[in-house]
């Protein structure tokens, strides 16, 4: 599928880091007194940061994007040096990729021999450079000794205090409650962010042979149990196929979640109304153009909040 995302011109770049707070996933870091791109897995390609880069040293171009590659990305990142690979491990960490996580760390111990720096350090850095708690993150097997304690750095913080946090990709870990077990608030069952397929990565781990529920905007506002009954248990895309801009790019993103991600059904909801049929037709059009095929169901939500109807549709 075709992609945009953002290519910094080193050249130009003074180090300024007025792009840095405008990174919403915080995909952008300044090492070594340059502005770098530490995750092509989390740049979105809106291109918010270029408004703020006096010097014109960031621009977006589009490519073809291979699926997402930990290997061809780490030996990229290793040419650039010991600082940006810890922090682009940092962030895989931070957003729970510990999938991608461990591949690279597994490349880099396979090569030492050819890396210039201690990677040793680099993992020890990285295991420290984190706020939170994981499980063999780095993927060391249990024999560094700060693996299931819990590190704070400010100053290593993956978004160097800036981004927001509300954008940041990242997946959600929720208690699973049974139907005759809610007391009280009801839970959510979002289990991954973000949601809009402008933001969505399609080599996000949380996609892979996962369930896809595509949803119009609309549909959670007016369905009570949207949650519980229809979100449950599956990853999530939502879309408005009226309003949205560049809806194109939708259908590679789907492409790629058929292809790629190796989605096992999707779900479309759409409300009743003419307009919204138009996401129906965008998982149709994109299950025409994969290789791969998968079962399509839609929902069309009543705007009194009731099934008007189900019905698989391929």
């Amino acid at each position: 599928m075709k992609r945009q995302i953002i290519q910094i011109d080193e050249e130009k770049c003074t180090g300024c880091g007025e792009c840095i707070p405008n990174c919403h996933e915080g995909a952008l870091q300044m090492i070594d007194g340059k502005a770098r791109l530490i995750s092509d897995l989390m740049c979105d390609g809106l291109g918010a940061c270029i408004g703020h880069c006096p010097e014109g040293a960031i621009e977006i171009i589009e490519r073809e994007a291979e699926p997402y590659d930990e290997i061809t990305v780490i030996k990229e990142m290793v040419n650039k040096g010991k600082n940006t690979v810890i922090a682009h491990l940092a962030h895989l960490k931070d957003h729970k990729e510990f999938g991608f996580l461990k591949q690279g760390v597994k490349w880099m111990q396979e090569n030492k021999s050819q890396i210039d720096f201690n990677v040793e350090e680099v993992m020890s850095a990285v295991h420290n450079g984190s706020v939170g708690k994981t499980e063999d993150a780095c993927g060391c097997g249990g024999q560094n000794e700060h693996q299931h304690e819990s590190h704070q750095s400010e100053s290593a913080h993956v978004h160097n205090g800036g981004g927001c946090p509300g954008a940041a990709a990242m997946t959600l870990n929720k208690p699973k409650v049974g139907n005759n077990e809610i007391i009280g608030d009801i839970p959510s069952q979002l289990t991954q962010w973000p949601v809009q397929m402008h933001l969505v990565n399609p080599a996000a781990s949380y996609f892979q042979e996962s369930d896809l529920l595509l949803a119009a905007d609309c549909v959670a506002f007016a369905l009570g149990d949207f949650h519980d009954k229809f979100l449950k248990g599956k990853s999530l895309g939502i879309a408005c196929p009226k309003l949205d801009a560049n809806k194109e790019i939708y259908i590679d993103k789907l492409v790629a979640l058929i292809d790629d991600a190796k989605v096992n059904t999707i779900t479309v909801m759409k409300m009743e109304v003419p307009c919204c049929g138009g996401i129906l037709q965008m998982a149709q059009i994109a299950s025409q153009q994969a290789s791969r095929k998968v079962p399509i169901k839609s929902i069309t939500v009543g705007i009194s909040g009731d099934i008007l109807s189900e019905d698989w549709v391929s």
